[in-house]
């Protein structure tokens, strides 16, 4: 579904500063149905290769494909957008209405999609992230992981078989986070899309089938959560830290076995070392 061909991006600068590359030479293909987290450090690059993805920023050398589209090519930007949505760490910057159903409507109208066709997506997406029966409350009443489905279903309303997230629990308390995430895996496992997380929580990464390290413009480590998260020390030279279950294994010491990630998987390793 997306194809990223040895890709370079730096921001423009003044006269007199030095240009410095946000992205190094990329390479990375995601496959139809696949959920992959994006990790780093802050500067590390990860956002900005959130907004290559669909178009909203342009390489400086390289090519991004998305099912075959070229973000490069304007005029298939507007079949890239429908193809790859995305949602912000800031739900705010995304709600334009003041009522949920009208804001979820908002892309379907400005795609001049008929009524019916409009009423059966909105319908469908509030269903799909569990706020059907929010959907004549004013968006500024919600709370943020209120706000972050009701951003995510303005997206699904679009029908794209890509959903970029940028950091989209960022801004989110604990049971924000937990609605959010709740949504995003369902939308996956459930449904099939592809789904791409950038996020500094190494507990959501863990939910992802694969997880991909940028460090300084590159990706540096690219495999299952399991095998990224044992490696404890790497991560650790990446400024990263790994999920609190591996943390404690590592903590206990050797014989441990450090891809169980889960709470569950923890204590019965834990239980099994013990014994």
């Amino acid at each position: 579904m997306i194809k990223i061909d040895n890709l370079h991006f730096a921001y423009p600068v003044d006269d007199g500063e030095e240009q410095k590359e946000a992205i190094r030479g990329i390479s990375l293909e995601i496959k139809r149905g696949e959920f992959v987290a994006l990790l780093g450090h802050n500067g590390s690059g990860k956002s900005t290769l959130a907004k290559l993805l669909n178009g909203i920023l342009i390489p400086v050398s390289g090519a991004v494909y998305v099912d075959g589209m070229n973000t490069a090519d304007e005029d298939k930007l507007l079949e890239i957008r429908k193809k790859a949505g995305m949602v912000f760490q800031n739900p705010d910057n995304q709600i334009v209405a003041t009522v949920v159903e009208e804001d979820v409507a908002f892309a379907c109208e400005n795609m001049g999609l008929p009524s019916e066709e409009i009423r059966r997506r909105v319908d469908t997406a509030l269903e799909t992230v569990g706020m059907s029966e929010f959907k004549l409350h004013a968006p500024h009443l919600l709370s943020g992981g209120q706000k972050q489905r009701v951003a995510i279903a303005g997206v699904l309303a679009m029908e794209p078989e890509i959903i970029i997230l940028d950091e989209p629990t960022a801004m989110l308390d604990p049971k924000g986070r937990q609605e959010v995430m709740k949504a995003i895996t369902a939308l996956n496992r459930e449904k099939g899309m592809t789904i791409v997380l950038i996020t500094h929580h190494m507990d959501e990464a863990a939910q992802a089938s694969r997880v991909v390290i940028i460090d300084q413009g590159k990706a540096v480590l690219d495999d299952t959560p399991e095998k990224v998260f044992s490696q404890v020390e790497e991560m650790r030279s990446h400024s990263l830290d790994v999920p609190q279950t591996v943390e404690l294994m590592h903590l206990l010491g050797d014989g441990l076995d450090l891809t169980k990630i889960s709470v569950a998987q923890c204590a019965d390793e834990i239980e099994k070392y013990l014994s």
